[in-house]
């Protein structure tokens, strides 16, 4: 029998937008509209200091989790090596069984120290789903899932400045078949890429030597997934990052990082039928703009995604996501993190702060994080992230004081 796509879409839906009323405008029509994209997972925050700030991280120092926010920063890292293991209970108020896995790292290369090579493998796993047939009868008992594996190379180009580039494999096991007669959906495949920069500066400001930086990424872009056989391809979640980091010191041992993050979905809006003219006409135009939509390739749905919002430059500006956040460090060893994010209401009014801290060793750091959405209903409310980071210096420190 025909495959099928698991209704699971929405649970991911609700991963990444709350439980919201309809939203209209004077003249009675819903504005609500949020850009439509396959695999939402990949739009997660796997780690806990990102996560803290408010979901930021494209010009913050680099770290073993830079693979997610701006891989180009690990050419900057100043540890040869580290390995981060990321973990997130997801959804918890609504099930306990989904989370997010994830671990990055990177190796710094040649004598130079101006490049390296990094690497991080994810894991979303569903929970279990049971699915049922005509009369109750209980039928595959099933356990979706995503997953996705990327390798990036990043490099200095000057002192102050740096580029990378990630290639990324993507497996979504979202699809069934109704049929036990061997005619099972083995899940969808995806390839996409991710090219970023990063520059830092010191300025000095009065007596203080301070660190001013700038990134951008432009990640997952690449090709559509589908679970039907391609009648019903959907674009990866292509995005656009750009971020800005001041970070100055306070007194001895004691430094503020202030950050904000922009980010844009690359993807084009999908039509709908209330932004047409009523009548065979409308329906007309609604069914070509649907399927030249549906046909778009995912490097001209870049181009498109900007000034295709039906609301003009207003729902374009919608679009735009920020993210505001702070990191204190104590002598790099205590850190204190609070963010807030925003998301327009009509295109998911995802809205919550972060809250987190983390202490540091030689050889391991340790950070959690909190979140509070500023909608008591909110599916996203009271998430909470772990992360343990391994830094290969601090290792390789204290097996030759041993020795």
């Amino acid at each position: 029998m025909k495959n099928i796509l698991l209704h699971i879409f929405i649970v991911l839906s609700m991963s990444l937008a709350c439980a919201l009323p309809a939203y209209a405008d004077e003249t009675g029509k819903n504005e609500f509209n949020p850009v439509e994209t396959g695999v939402t997972s990949l739009s997660i925050a796997p780690d806990a200091r990102g996560a803290s700030m408010g979901d930021l991280g494209a010009a913050t120092d680099p770290d073993a989790n830079s693979q997610f926010w701006n891989p180009s920063k690990y050419a900057f890292a100043y540890s040869q090596a580290a390995i981060s293991l990321n973990y997130t209970p997801w959804l918890r108020k609504l099930v306990n069984d989904i989370f997010l896995a994830d671990v990055s790292g990177y190796y710094k290369i040649g004598s130079s120290d101006n490049q390296a090579i990094s690497a991080s493998l994810r894991y979303f796993s569903l929970g279990e789903v049971t699915t049922s047939q005509d009369e109750g009868i209980v039928g595959q008992t099933l356990n979706p899932y995503e997953l996705s594996f990327d390798i990036g190379y990043s490099r200095k180009l000057s002192e102050k400045f740096s580029m990378g580039v990630v290639f990324r494999y993507i497996y979504s096991a979202l699809g069934f078949s109704e049929s036990y007669a061997g005619d099972q959906n083995t899940g969808a495949s995806a390839f996409s890429a991710d090219i970023s920069g990063y520059y830092t500066t010191y300025p000095i400001i009065g007596r203080n030597e301070c660190q001013w930086s700038w990134g951008w990424n432009i990640s997952n872009i690449g090709t559509k997934v589908s679970y039907d056989g391609g009648e019903n391809p959907a674009f990866l979640p292509t995005n656009l990052r750009l971020g800005t980091t001041f970070m100055f010191p306070l007194a001895d041992y004691h430094t503020l990082a202030l950050s904000l993050d922009l980010n844009k979905l690359l993807v084009p809006t999908k039509p709908r039928r209330s932004d047409f003219a009523d009548g065979i006409e409308g329906e007309e135009e609604y069914i070509t703009k649907l399927e030249d939509w549906r046909n778009m390739s995912p490097i001209t749905g870049i181009f498109k995604s900007f000034g295709d919002a039906p609301g003009g430059f207003k729902e374009e500006l919608r679009e735009i996501t920020w993210s505001l956040g702070a990191e204190y460090a104590y002598n790099n060893q205590f850190f204190l993190r609070a963010g807030y994010y925003y998301e327009n209401e009509y295109k998911g009014n995802r809205q919550y702060f972060g809250l987190g801290a983390g202490f540091s060793l030689n050889v391991v750091r340790l950070d959690a994080s909190y979140m509070l959405a500023t909608a008591q209903t909110s599916p996203l409310d009271q998430t909470l992230r772990f992360t343990l980071t391994f830094d290969m210096d601090g290792l390789r420190d204290l097996l030759g004081k041993r020795r």
